[in-house]
């Protein structure tokens, strides 16, 4: 199912494997039609099927990544890269060691400077000096978070320091092999890094973030719900599974779309 919505595209698939076809099909075809791309690329749990199908893309269709620049939006912090929980470990696993990239090309913040200020100015500096970002992928918190922006008074614009909130520690400890191992803090790029990219692409699967899917989508915009944000920006698809899209299939302004 197809909506679009206030300038928002919504894709609504039938489960997780089809939402990640579908989002694979819309980066893929961002690399094809221009090599060079800058994408911004976001970890977790439900970008695992993208990156599967990416790899597919390149071993078996010959996408090429040679030229492609990526900027991931976040890492813990403090974390070492070869810890196997960090975003870099992440992202070798998963999709950088089974693709054509060049090592040059992929840009993580560095969870092992100390200097926090230096390591996000620095950042900052290298998506700019790229030109910005081409296609920004984004999971998305229970809380609303994009990146690792929580909830807040106001949306940070630039890559900064975040002190994670407890639902985050917590939503993430499944990873650790314990919750007292989940940093207490991380590097993450800013609203601004985000909201500047020319396109987004916010996929979501499961009944947990239907609800914030609701909120972000139709909700107030509000650095209470930090995906909110993007009801402003002019080019966003939304890719979700038949749960995710659980509360926004029965809001009366979609039932016109859905008859």
């Amino acid at each position: 199912m197809r909506l679009k919505l206030n300038g928002i595209t919504i894709y609504i698939t039938e489960s997780y494997e089809e939402m990640s076809k579908k989002t694979a099909s819309i980066v893929l075809a961002q690399v094809t039609i221009k090599p060079n791309s800058i994408l911004g690329l976001a970890t977790g749990g439900t970008p695992i099927g993208l990156y599967k199908e990416m790899v597919y893309g390149y071993k078996s269709n010959g996408v090429d990544f040679s030229q492609v620049k990526t900027f991931n939006l976040d890492e813990y912090f403090p974390i070492k890269k070869d810890n196997e929980q960090s975003y870099a470990y992440y992202m070798n696993e998963k999709l950088f060691n089974h693709i054509n990239i060049s090592s040059e090309n992929i840009h993580i913040p560095n969870g092992e400077n100390v200097n926090t200020k230096e390591e996000c100015e620095s950042y900052n500096e290298q998506i700019y000096s790229c030109g910005g970002i081409d296609l920004q992928v984004l999971g998305i918190g229970n809380n609303g978070h994009i990146g690792f922006n929580e909830p807040d008074v106001s949306f940070e614009a630039r890559t900064h320091l975040v002190n994670l909130d407890q639902e985050t520690i917590e939503a993430n400890a499944r990873f650790f092999e314990s919750e007292e191992e989940v940093p207490r803090q991380a590097i993450s790029m800013g609203i601004g890094n985000i909201m500047h990219s020319r396109k987004i692409l916010l996929i979501a699967s499961g009944k947990s973030k239907a609800n914030i899917i609701s909120k972000t989508l139709f909700g107030d915009i509000s650095p209470n719900v930090p995906a909110s944000i993007l009801q402003l920006h002019n080019d966003v698809t939304v890719v979700l599974d038949q749960e995710a899209a659980e509360e926004i299939l029965q809001r009366e302004e979609l039932q016109e779309y859905i008859r």
